[in-house]
């Protein structure tokens, strides 16, 4: 399961390297920090249970955040 994080790790480096090419700096940094998080959390060697809870939260914050930052901030167009 921790190579799982790995892979997450992966894929949020690449999409924090789009964003810094695209001049998104903040969304950039918010990746890079979820890439150090992931890659960190994989070499734990927790139970697979916990990584499925750190997972599960990691999508409720994700999705939570999306969606107030999305009816509430973003300026409507």
């Amino acid at each position: 399961m921790g190579r799982m994080f790995r892979v997450l790790g992966f894929w949020t480096l690449i999409i924090g390297l789009m964003a810094m090419w695209g001049n998104l700096i903040p969304m950039a940094l918010i990746f890079f920090g979820q890439t150090a998080v992931f890659v960190a959390l994989s070499y734990v060697n927790l139970s697979e249970k916990a990584y499925l809870w750190i997972f599960a939260a990691y999508m409720v914050l994700s999705f939570t955040g999306f969606t107030f930052y999305s009816f509430f901030i973003m300026p409507q167009g």
